[in-house]
């Protein structure tokens, strides 16, 4: 196991698009749930901002096997994102003990300004204080750490060390796209961590799988940038489902290469499969419900399109509605 996978280990353990005009139900007509393949095709285009233009075959299979490429060479793929800040094992490995001091925690993360104004703005958030809570905000850094737990805490200090590896990116579709797919993985991360429970996974694993699950999507927004500058953008849906199967892969690669725990690798690896742990599982329904409520969001779809519900337990619709977007996200 390596520095994440002791480090984070433990018991349990906004930038957008224009609105665009709503789109038509891709499985209205069926009477059957989409499958993950279409809604990843509906949110590609949208991240895309994908014309009616489209790439020619011989492009899109450029791509492809390029991506192959990097999936089976994660060192080179690695190098188009960002590493983990240095001040978080540090910190995580002051989390991982059950006796963790709130004060030597606060000292450590007095080191980072910006660390600590995102253990305020987190500590502050309406889920933490109900409205009928006329308590004054938190404005110590060991009230926070109290208030949000160790668990909680973990969760915050990775959300901030992930969030740069994703969204600091260059090229004209990287760009616009990478805060987007930040925006998704924070979605994702927060429905793993809420379904995990009733699905035996492990919480905090199934956050961590969430946060990098679309780390290799990022690397193939680069790569289109670096490898085609026309305005028309590679969308068949053949190519969008290689895509997406090998930005899975290539993040479960780069997920090894930084010494991941190997469930939260091989969760990234076998989301979708059927008969898949229950952490993958876990997983490829937090990955859909999060794609979802980005495109309600985004106004493609009404909340209660046929092609967002159909399919979702309970459980998933209720996580669906925790994701809304609000104000003070």
């Amino acid at each position: 196991m390596g520095w994440i996978g002791k480090l984070l280990g433990g018991d349990e353990a906004k930038a957008a698009p224009a609105p665009a005009a709503k789109a038509a139900s891709p499985a209205a007509s069926g009477g059957e749930p989409a499958s993950a393949a279409e809604v990843d095709a509906v949110f590609y285009r949208w991240l895309a901002a994908a014309g009616p233009q489209q790439a020619s075959a011989e492009v899109e299979k450029q791509i492809l096997d390029e991506l192959t490429r990097l999936a089976q060479s994660p060192v080179a793929g690695a190098a188009l994102v960002p590493r983990v800040p240095a001040i978080i094992p540090q910190l995580m490995r002051t989390l991982r003990d059950d006796d963790m001091n709130a004060a030597d925690l606060s000292r450590q993360l007095a080191q980072d300004v910006v660390l600590v104004a995102e253990v305020y703005r987190e500590a502050n958030r309406p889920c933490y204080r109900p409205r009928y809570n006329a308590s004054p905000p938190i404005n110590t850094i060991e009230g926070a750490i109290m208030l949000l737990g160790q668990n909680g805490m973990r969760m915050l200090l990775a959300r901030v060390a992930f969030r740069p590896i994703i969204s600091m990116q260059s090229g004209v579709l990287a760009k616009r796209t990478a805060p987007l797919i930040w925006r998704q993985s924070e979605k994702c991360a927060q429905a793993a961590s809420l379904l995990a429970p009733s699905m035996r996974a492990n919480a905090f694993e199934a956050y961590l799988a969430g946060l990098m699950a679309n780390v290799g999507i990022v690397v193939a927004f680069r790569l289109i940038d670096q490898m085609y500058t026309e305005e028309a953008v590679p969308q068949s849906d053949e190519f969008i489902d290689a895509l997406f199967a090998q930005g899975r892969i290539l993040s479960a690669r780069i997920a090894e290469l930084w010494e991941f725990p190997a469930a939260v690798t091989s969760a990234i690896e076998q989301a979708g499969e059927e008969d898949a742990p229950a952490l993958a599982q876990t997983l490829a329904l937090s990955d859909r419900v999060s794609k979802l409520r980005m495109l309600v969001d985004a106004t493609r779809f009404v909340h209660d399109d046929p092609f967002v519900v159909d399919g979702l337990s309970k459980a998933a619709l209720a996580c669906f509605d925790k994701l809304e977007d609000d104000e003070d996200e």
